[in-house]
């Protein structure tokens, strides 16, 4: 089977499954858990990666974790925008489960959450950084979190309740405030330390150390900059997230030169929002850098499990699209890099399909945990350790709840395979009494991502692939089921 069976719970249903969650954390000791520290970025796309083989900048501390452990290469989030991934990922719940289905949504702290159950397990708990969730964190013995999004520069932060306005660059901040919270912790107890930054989401800020990184360097276009949609859906062609027409000024920093158009003004626009992007990464990678080697020096890192990650993917110019939303690869694929020496061996690599629904449970299964009933993702520990269960997913489900809300992205639900990938976009098909104009009509795509990676050639309408269509839609079908999507 993909996955276990998930149902819907009322508030009193999951405080009962908490308790019970705690009292069965009390009753087990872990021998040796290992600590956790669980670094994500926003909008981080795994293609700006250098471990990730990426051909536009390098990354050489976030490569550090790759070289000492594992780099996965098909891990994806089941919805892919900012909010509801880090409730799936806080919950291990799809986002119809969790509540958390848009960036209008929030996680309601009365729920049970990986936090919870990990100080339950005996952990200390701290969550700093990036939270947007808008209510405030629960089951942390520490929190000091962005409100909402945040600033890049002298950035407020909310500490247990308090506001304060700090100096300084936010990346900066979030790894000093990690920093000082390793160092003040209790050291007979193991940890649990999310350190979650802003950076690289738009707009794209540098911090002054990479203002200048870039200047009079081309960066490399991706091959499909100038991608014209054909044989595509409408919702690809008529999306507002178009690198050059759809920028605005803050994202470039500079008016648009008058007489400026087509070709030549995505050409322009992508060397101007592309290096902007790369210089906030360089700062997420430095401060990497900082956390490892503090592990280093306090000899910590032979017992605890470092996480890369980031919320979702990211457009870098594929398809002529800057940020994410869609099912396509580049906004689907998350990067997932993790170390932890004895367990994890070093420059190991993994294909099998992994979701951001399953790092809380793999999280508690390092606590000595298990998974609860309510988490619909699974722990892949054993993957972690070079074992692939028999009977782990094949495929996945993801569902974008947002329709038109932003960048004129299409609500759409779809499954993919380890070589297909088909995608609904059911407009008002759903609870509607139709369509009323193209933006919100249903129409399908597939794609053969053997043949075709870089999803540019739709064959819905092939009939060579009229068997491959049925056996998905059963597939799609099936998952929507498991998962109590109705």
């Amino acid at each position: 089977m993909d996955t276990e069976l998930s149902t819907r719970y009322t508030r009193r249903a999951l405080l009962k499954i908490l308790g019970a969650g705690i009292a069965q954390s009390a009753q087990r000791t872990p021998s040796a858990p290992a600590n956790i520290i669980f670094i994500m970025s926003d909008d981080h796309a795994a293609h700006a990666i250098s471990a990730y083989g990426s051909k536009i900048n390098r990354t050489p501390n976030i490569d550090r974790i790759a070289q000492g452990g594992m780099r996965m290469l098909n891990c994806f989030c089941t919805n892919s925008i900012c909010t509801p991934s880090r409730g799936a990922i806080m919950t291990g719940q799809y986002s119809h489960i969790s509540g958390v289905k848009t960036l209008a949504d929030g996680l309601d702290g009365a729920r049970p959450n990986l936090a919870k159950y990990m100080r339950a397990a005996g952990y200390q708990t701290a969550m700093i950084g990036k939270w947007h969730l808008k209510n405030d964190p629960t089951g942390f013995d520490y929190w000091n979190i962005l409100p909402g999004q945040g600033l890049y520069h002298n950035p407020e932060f909310i500490e247990m309740g308090r506001r304060k306005k700090h100096t300084g660059y936010c990346t900066d901040l979030i790894a000093d405030f990690s920093l000082d919270w390793l160092r003040r912790r209790d050291p007979s107890k193991p940890f649990f330390l999310m350190c979650h930054h802003k950076a690289p989401h738009r707009p794209w800020q540098p911090g002054p150390k990479h203002a200048n990184l870039y200047e009079g360097v081309d960066i490399p276009e991706p091959d499909n900059l100038y991608d014209d949609y054909k044989n595509r859906s409408h919702a690809a062609a008529n999306t507002k997230m178009r690198v050059g027409d759809d920028n605005n000024a803050v994202d470039l920093k500079v008016v648009r030169p008058v007489g400026l158009e087509g070709r030549e003004l995505r050409k322009w626009a992508y060397q101007r929002y592309i290096k902007d992007y790369l210089r906030c990464v360089a700062s997420v990678d430095d401060n990497v850098g900082r956390v490892l080697d503090y592990l280093d020096a306090e000899r910590l890192s032979d017992n605890t499990l470092v996480v890369y990650t980031s919320d979702q993917g990211f457009f870098l110019g594929d398809h002529g699209y800057y940020d994410k939303r869609f099912m396509y690869e580049e906004s689907l694929r998350m990067p997932f890099l993790a170390r932890l020496p004895g367990r994890v061996a070093p420059g190991s690599i993994n294909k099998d399909i992994v979701l951001n629904i399953d790092f809380a449970p793999t999280f508690l299964d390092l606590a000595g945990q298990r998974t609860p009933v309510e988490m619909q993702g699974r722990s892949f520990r054993s993957i972690l350790n070079g074992r692939t269960p028999r009977d782990w997913r094949t495929s996945m489900y993801y569902r974008y709840w947002m329709h038109l809300a932003d960048h004129h992205v299409p609500a759409h639900y779809g499954v993919r395979t380890s070589r297909y990938k088909l995608i609904y976009f059911y407009g008002k098909a759903l609870g509607s009494a139709g369509a009323i104009d193209k933006d919100t009509q249903p129409e399908w795509e597939l794609f053969d991502l053997e043949k075709d990676p870089r999803e540019m050639n739709n064959v819905y309408a092939d009939p060579a692939y009229r068997t491959v269509v049925k056996k998905l839609k059963a597939t799609l079908e099936k998952h929507r089921r498991a998962y109590g999507d109705s």
